[in-house]
């Protein structure tokens, strides 16, 4: 490459789940790393104070991040929200993430949306090789989606997504280098399962859903033979939903994700550090593990079988989602959750906080991130999100 974009920018680009662990810095601790990872970063502020959970709670207007099938079982009959993230802020105060999204309920069993995701990197200073600046740059990214929603039964819905994906990492720079803006599409596949169940003589509901999402092509920014895998994930979950009486309920969810995308493998060395290099393939020999190089289904498909340790590290690869709301009136609600990872996988741990507001056809929503570790790059990471939801004259009987 004939430029080389600063070590910041690097590290921002490709890491911002706080990854900090570089491949072969240590063989217990290899995060998965992959392009674009800002489709996984939560867009609203109901599901980030719940703990990053989603998969199988109530719908809303923010349903196709979490699970698309959800949509199909919303009761308003349009809606648009926008959502705002301030993104860690800890290290800069330029970098943010904002999400458009807007649906239409085409009748009681089906319903389509629209949604946009738009993420500036903030203003980054780029050098060539020998150091010269280059100038300053904005880095940005984007992804728009169609999503479509359909209830199979009264209690069962499938949903499916398409989405484009652009990500220029480089700016203006890409005009002379061969550094150049990447894209790719893919898509999702949603379940979604919600019954009415009593538990302890109250009226509850028990939900359960799987997501998988941005299943589509590697993407590059530069020669055909440098593809990165975009952040294939699943997700599963359940949901209990107990109302208290005519004015109190609380939900309780639980989510489950890994990414199916392949493990980083174990490198052989020599004695000074160094990699040993395979004679035949001019890269560095792998000592356990399997070549991260493969197709785009090889890799999901193996993704549960390509740890170099085993079971026992393909069990730390999934991350743990939990958190609970309630609401009184269905009008105000208080949300808390906790999200874990292992360390070496990348450490995230931290406690999410929120609380929300209905009114009329307006919902104002807000939630709160306290790491464990105050140094955090997420640490006090904060979303605004606000949501307008319409019923029309037939509908107008289903309460707001």
């Amino acid at each position: 490459m004939k430029y080389l974009l600063t070590l910041i920018f690097i590290i921002v680009s490709q890491n911002l789940f706080s990854q900090t662990t570089f491949i072969g810095q240590d063989s217990s601790r290899r995060p998965i790393i992959t392009a674009v990872p800002f489709l996984l970063i939560s867009p609203d502020s109901r599901g980030s104070a719940m703990g990053e959970t989603g998969v199988a709670t109530s719908a809303d207007a923010y349903s196709v991040h979490w699970n698309n099938a959800k949509l199909a079982f919303i009761e308003k009959k349009y809606g648009f929200s926008l959502s705002y993230v301030p993104w860690l802020g800890k290290i800069v105060d330029d970098m943010a993430i904002s999400y458009l999204s807007g649906f239409y309920k085409i009748d009681k069993i089906q319903a389509i949306s629209l949604d946009m995701k738009y993420f500036d990197l903030g203003e980054i200073q780029l050098t060539d090789n020998q150091g010269m600046s280059l100038g300053i740059e904005n880095p940005k990214e984007l992804s728009t989606a169609f999503t479509y929603s359909r209830k199979l039964t009264n209690n069962l819905s499938l949903g499916g997504t398409t989405r484009y994906i652009w990500s220029n990492l480089s700016g203006s720079i890409s005009n002379y280098s061969d550094s150049k803006s990447g894209s790719s599409f893919s898509v999702d596949l949603g379940l979604y399962y919600n019954k009415e169940i009593t538990l302890l003589n109250r009226t509850s509901e028990l939900s359960f859903g799987s997501h998988f999402s941005n299943i589509g092509g590697k993407i590059t920014y530069g020669s055909s033979k440098n593809l990165d895998f975009i952040p294939i994930n699943l997700r599963f979950g359940s949901a209990l939903k107990t109302f208290i009486d005519q004015y109190n309920s609380i939900t309780i969810a639980l989510d489950f994700n890994k990414l199916l995308v392949p493990t980083p493998p174990i490198y052989e060395k020599d004695n000074l550090g160094n990699y040993v290099m395979d004679p035949l393939t001019n890269k560095p020999k792998i000592l356990k593990g399997k070549n991260p190089n493969r197709s785009v289904l090889s890799g999901m498909f193996s993704s549960f079988s390509d740890a170099p340790n085993g079971f026992s590290e393909e069990l730390k690869e999934f991350t743990i989602s939990s958190g609970f709301e309630y609401w009184y009136r269905e009008m105000f609600a208080l949300r808390g959750g906790y999200f874990f990872e292992n360390n070496d996988k990348g450490g995230r741990k931290f406690l999410t906080f929120g609380a929300g507001l209905k009114y009329n056809n307006l919902g104002l929503d807000f939630s709160y991130i306290s790491t464990i570790d105050q140094n955090h790059p997420l640490a006090e990471t904060m979303r605004f999100s606000i949501a307008l939801l319409f019923n029309d004259a037939e509908s107008s009987s289903i309460d707001d």
